[in-house]
């Protein structure tokens, strides 16, 4: 009886969903362990790189070159990383991405010339872009398809942790020596390598090919799909919106607000933690009630918040809108990738398609912070964060009319 019952297809909405049901492969686990980490070392590198820039007599404008030595490389570089995916897999990829960026932090804290720092910098981006490409494709391979936005929450949470903690970190290392910060990081990224290539090895769900057989899918083949077009313009506004942020908010505190940089700090922490709040249940609950809902709810959310955000004229608000604003960012992260990793599962190594949607958002990473900061230095802050929520907006109206990908439980998507 229990067994006939059980059969029934009418009983099937007396069961658990997947979602539920399903435990996390161990092998996300080493991942988001592994996320964490190379977000925790990027963080305590954050505070050094400047002021170690600076003690090479020069000014302001070159040491800031620095950092964006490092995005202009891996946004250089992703075009490449596609056919070594292909070629290589992604593990040996996502290793060598590591390795390349442990060897060239680890010579920055040696290096004797600015210029020695900005090559050394830029060659860290190549590594990062490999091993992020990398990471995202094996997350869409070891993930469950009925619990993938819950493992992209826990994913996307754990960057951001290791992001919020990572500063904490690097502040009290620098006091040790500029050089610290990044001896310590490289040292961390080469014990993380070895566990990922340790944890990994003997893993069926990471070694394995893929089910279909098929060589990948191309660039082309997948901007065909309503969902992957939307998932790239939004990679771009939220490359702008992150990056925007994280140089805006600081200066909009400071001469706005008239408020001491230490507030800024606490606020782009306000910022995190509502990210961090968003992401996990959102990923989950993506997985049950479709993506679209909480993409185009969480867009609308960082529009407006991002807007009110220009109007304040209290500290109090300005905090306020701010953890909006990333509870707005927490409903999208996570379930952006939940709705990539829908559209490319199953369609072989997709490295091109995914390298794509890493440089969309290197360039929203890069272009951001110069447009926004030209805006709002000729036109005001406010202007510059209207312009935000507009592109918000336009992301929003994408995915309203994209296919959803990851249908209600109980229903099919529609391809």
């Amino acid at each position: 009886m229990t067994s006939a019952a059980s059969s029934d297809p009418s009983d099937q909405s007396h069961e658990a969903p997947p979602a539920q049901r399903q435990k996390v492969p161990a092998e996300v686990w080493v991942l988001v362990a592994a996320s964490f980490v190379i977000a925790l070392g990027y963080g305590v590198v954050a505070p050094a790189l400047p002021a170690f820039a600076l003690t090479f007599n020069v000014g302001v404008t070159a040491a800031s070159a620095v950092v964006s030595a490092f995005a202009i490389m891996r946004l250089a570089f992703a075009p490449a990383t596609g056919p070594l995916v292909k070629w290589a897999g992604e593990r040996w990829i996502y290793m060598a991405g590591l390795l390349i960026v442990a060897a060239s932090t680890l010579a920055v804290a040696f290096a004797q010339t600015y210029w020695q720092l900005i090559v050394l910098r830029g060659l860290g981006g190549v590594g990062s872009v490999m091993f992020t490409v990398s990471a995202m494709g094996l997350m869409i391979r070891i993930a469950p398809p009925d619990i993938r936005g819950r493992v992209s929450g826990v994913y996307s949470s754990s960057f951001v942790l290791g992001g919020i903690c990572g500063p904490l970190l690097g502040g009290a290392l620098v006091g040790f020596g500029l050089k610290v910060p990044f001896i310590v990081y490289s040292v961390a990224l080469v014990i993380a390598t070895l566990v990922v290539g340790i944890a990994l090895r003997g893993s069926s769900l990471a070694g394995r090919s893929e089910e279909s057989g098929e060589p990948g899918t191309t660039v082309r083949e997948a901007l065909r799909d309503t969902a992957y077009r939307a998932a790239l313009f939004t990679a771009v506004v939220f490359g702008w919106v992150y990056s925007m942020r994280v140089s805006l908010l600081p200066l909009f505190f400071a001469e706005v607000l008239h408020q001491e940089a230490a507030i800024a700090g606490y606020a782009l922490a306000a910022y995190a933690a509502g990210d961090v709040l968003a992401m996990f249940p959102a990923g989950r609950a993506s997985d049950r009630y479709g993506r679209r809902p909480f993409l185009v709810t969480g867009l609308i959310v960082v529009a407006a918040s991002t807007v009110a955000l220009g109007l304040s004229d209290s500290v109090l608000i300005a905090f306020a809108v701010t953890v909006v604003a990333g509870i707005g960012t927490g409903l999208v992260a996570p379930t952006i990738q939940a709705s990539l990793a829908d559209v490319l599962q199953g369609r072989g190594r997709s490295g091109g398609a995914l390298s794509a949607y890493q440089m969309a958002q290197d360039t929203g990473t890069i272009t951001g912070p110069l447009i926004a900061g030209a805006i709002a230095q000729y036109f005001g802050f406010f202007w510059a964060f209207a312009v935000t929520g507009v592109l918000c907006v336009l992301a929003a109206a994408a995915w309203l009319m994209a296919r959803e990908t990851r249908a209600p439980h109980g229903s099919a998507a529609v391809r």
